[in-house]
């Protein structure tokens, strides 16, 4: 694997193929946010979104660790690194894009969760698009219980992505979840043993790489940008960027490999 140079001394990424892996490196402090973390989960989703070859990225955490939420101290306090200090510096609320509460990517993510995913953590996995969570993992938004306000988006997101009982049952009472009961509630994907959560993420993101790249941004795209919409103008939007997916030479390149029985070689285009 890759490593890119827009790596942090919090936050590790790394290219294989057409897959990004984002890493958050801070195990000591069990992977909580800084903003040397922060600065690098925004670069990672600006370069994400920018370079046409990624097809799909996957956020975890080093060392079985998840993230355990903020530090405020360590979030307060500029990185030591002067490069990557100057980088904040010019990404306009890194804060935010690093959360993915602002600019999200145009391609999914996928987070793979082992150990703690709570408060913050859980607010990334909120985030993402599909969800990979080990059967030990413990998930969580803790912010009510500590007079808090989930600041990365979870008190919208939560109740339009599970049942809203049980997003109010999150976010009201602050408690923590079990990945069983997670998948129960429909907040995750997948359980699998410990350890396993990033090996089946890179088994997703291999299968997500594999259909075609502009429907799948079409088909991201057409969710977030019909968001409270009626549904006749939803299908509006919904046909203005399926048409172009249909026309496109992807299209022509999936139907033909089908007919002659062999893997699809989509570009793109």
């Amino acid at each position: 694997m890759e490593s890119l140079p827009i790596s942090t001394p919090h936050c590790r990424v790394e290219r294989d193929g057409h897959v990004v892996v984002v890493t958050m490196d801070r195990p000591e402090a069990r992977n909580a946010l800084s903003s040397d973390m922060l600065i690098g989960l925004a670069s990672a989703w600006a370069y994400v979104s920018a370079e046409p070859s990624v097809r799909v990225a996957v956020l975890t955490g080093a060392q079985g660790t998840f993230c355990a939420g903020a530090d405020l101290k360590a979030m307060g306090r500029p990185p030591q690194d002067p490069e990557v200090q100057a980088r904040g510096a010019k990404i306009a609320d890194y804060h935010w894009k690093g959360l993915l509460r602002a600019d999200l990517p145009t391609k999914p993510i996928i987070s793979a969760v082992e150990g703690h995913a709570v408060a913050g953590g859980t607010e990334l996995l909120v985030g993402t698009d599909l969800r990979v969570v080990a059967e030990s993992a413990t998930l969580g938004l803790f912010e009510a219980r500590r007079a808090l306000f989930p600041m990365g988006g979870s008190a919208i997101r939560l109740p339009r992505q599970i049942p809203y009982c049980h997003a109010m049952d999150l976010l009201l009472t602050g408690r923590a979840v079990t990945a069983a009961e997670a998948l129960s509630m429909g907040l995750v994907n997948r359980v699998v043993p410990d350890g396993q959560a990033l090996p089946e993420a890179l088994k997703l993101a291999a299968d997500v790489a594999a259909s075609g790249p502009l429907a799948v941004q079409a088909i991201l795209r057409a969710y977030r940008d019909t968001l409270g919409l009626p549904e006749p103008e939803a299908l509006k939007v919904s046909d203005e960027l399926g048409w172009p997916v249909i026309g496109s030479e992807d299209a022509k390149e999936g139907t033909l490999a089908f007919r002659e029985k062999r893997p699809p070689v989509y570009r793109g285009r």
